[in-house]
């Protein structure tokens, strides 16, 4: 296979697939119609001229014929006159026109059928014009609905790789992230107000069990004994033999043991 021709049918593919997908269906079927409207214009003007000839034919015959009549008769005159060569001058006339109306006649008939055949096929085209016409509104309304169906098919398949799709969606997740966020932000402020309630009521106790051991400790003396049980002596033996000894208690280090108790309140 040569260059040139492999060049020669990669054109035609080309411009053949061109074609193709640069036909509309809604105009193809509009202009399929309007052809077929300038061919009936053609054929009508066609079927005109053939009726008109066929008429002229028919004219011409019947005046061929009425002429083989005329002549016929003028040969009987001359002949009855005695005029001989006049009569077979006349026959020779008569014999031109009647050869001239059967010929007129031989072409009369086949222009009527050609006359019969263009009229048929007349009806014929404008029927299939007028079906064609009902069937071009009905594949334009179908061609149309492809049209859209295959357009919202395409939008919607195309909706997942779309980036304003994406990013939509994107934002959506944000503000999802967002309000999941603002939930354990308020879960948690909701717990830290809990547990402050709870120090605050438990520090009540302490506060009490505080001022109870100050009114204690409030004895006015520099050191505070321990106060001795009913029939118990300073020096009361114990049950092993061993005196039983009650110390003073140093108030300076009850201070301190008492700073030393506020601070492990003040860590709660």
């Amino acid at each position: 296979m040569g260059f040139f021709d492999r060049l020669s049918r990669l054109l035609r593919a080309n411009l053949n697939d061109l074609v193709s997908k640069a036909e509309d269906p809604v105009k193809i079927l509009e202009q399929s119609v309007a052809d077929m409207q300038s061919d009936l214009v053609k054929l009508r003007q066609a079927v005109a001229m053939a009726i008109s000839s066929q008429k002229r034919l028919r004219s011409q015959a019947d005046q061929a014929k009425s002429q083989v009549e005329t002549w016929y008769k003028r040969a009987e005159l001359a002949l009855q006159k005695g005029e001989e060569d006049l009569a077979r001058e006349a026959l020779s006339r008569r014999k031109t026109f009647l050869e001239s109306s059967t010929a007129l006649t031989n072409q009369l008939q086949a222009q009527e059928g050609q006359v019969e055949m263009l009229k048929r096929s007349l009806v014929a085209l404008e029927g299939k014009i007028a079906e064609a016409k009902t069937k071009k509104d009905m594949l334009k309304a179908r061609a149309q609905a492809a049209q859209a169906q295959q357009q919202l098919q395409s939008a919607v398949g195309n909706m997942g790789a779309n980036s304003s799709m994406a990013a939509f969606e994107r934002m959506e997740d944000k503000v999802q992230a967002l309000e999941a966020s603002s939930q354990a932000a308020a879960e948690l402020a909701g717990a830290d107000l809990e547990s402050q309630f709870v120090a605050l009521e438990g520090g009540d106790d302490i506060d009490d069990e505080l001022t109870v051991l100050r009114r204690k400790l409030k004895g006015g003396a520099e050191a505070v004994a321990l106060p001795a049980a009913e029939g118990f002596s300073s020096n009361q033996i114990d049950k092993n033999g061993s005196r039983l000894d009650v110390q003073p208690v140093n108030v300076e280090e009850v201070d301190a043991d008492l700073e030393e108790l506020k601070r492990s309140i003040d860590k709660l």
